[in-house]
């Protein structure tokens, strides 16, 4: 009986040679981009989020915004000429979770910074069929109302620190000073308008 018939027959031994082959191909595939700079380092002209952006970022999941707009533009015509420069690896370094997403009931946000007023997302964000006619996007009204004062957002800052986010402890220290008077509405613009703004190379 030759090799090949008894793999097919034995399901254990096929199971694991399944499994060693999966493996090989991931390592070969994942393994060197850790060596990779264009993967592992931040691309020039990136910083870390502020506190106030940071903020958003956290309002912008708790929304479940990442669940209709994906933040990553993939290197096709179509997509750049919409959206603008494709996504690089080098502009995520700093992102915890990612928030890549590959849904889009609305469209790409990674180059969304710069592109409209704050008072145009403030709009939007409010009631987004006054500036977007025919948008299934829901209101998000109460945003303007909600404080951010008293975020424990240093403490996170402190913990991204540890996971090589590089924040100063004047970056943390100030913190609490960036949140005063500020309304999750605020966080939220905040964070839209950092998304691909600070990447001159690719603008």
């Amino acid at each position: 009986m030759s090799l090949q018939t008894k793999t097919e027959k034995s399901v254990p031994l096929l199971i694991i040679l399944s499994v060693i082959v999966i493996l090989f191909g991931a390592a070969v595939e994942i393994i060197p981009l850790f060596f990779m700079k264009s993967t592992t380092q931040p691309i020039d002209g990136l910083k870390p989020y502020t506190a106030l952006q940071l903020t958003g970022r956290d309002l912008y999941v708790r929304e479940g915004c990442n669940t209709c707009h994906s933040q990553m533009i993939r290197p096709f015509r179509a997509e750049t000429e919409r959206y603008g420069h494709y996504s690089l690896a080098s502009e995520f370094v700093y992102d915890r979770p990612f928030l890549w997403g590959s849904k889009r009931t609305g469209p790409d946000l990674h180059r969304v910074g710069g592109r409209y007023s704050n008072e145009w997302h403030r709009i939007h964000l409010i009631n987004p069929r006054d500036v977007v006619p025919g948008s299934v996007m829901p209101g998000y009204p109460w945003l303007a109302e909600n404080s951010v004062e008293g975020s424990n957002i240093a403490e996170k800052m402190k913990t991204l620190r540890i996971l090589g986010v590089p924040y100063t402890d004047e970056d943390v220290a100030g913190a609490a000073d960036q949140l005063k008077g500020k309304t999750e509405m605020d966080a939220m613009i905040a964070y839209l308008q950092h998304m691909g703004s600070t990447i001159p190379a690719v603008r």
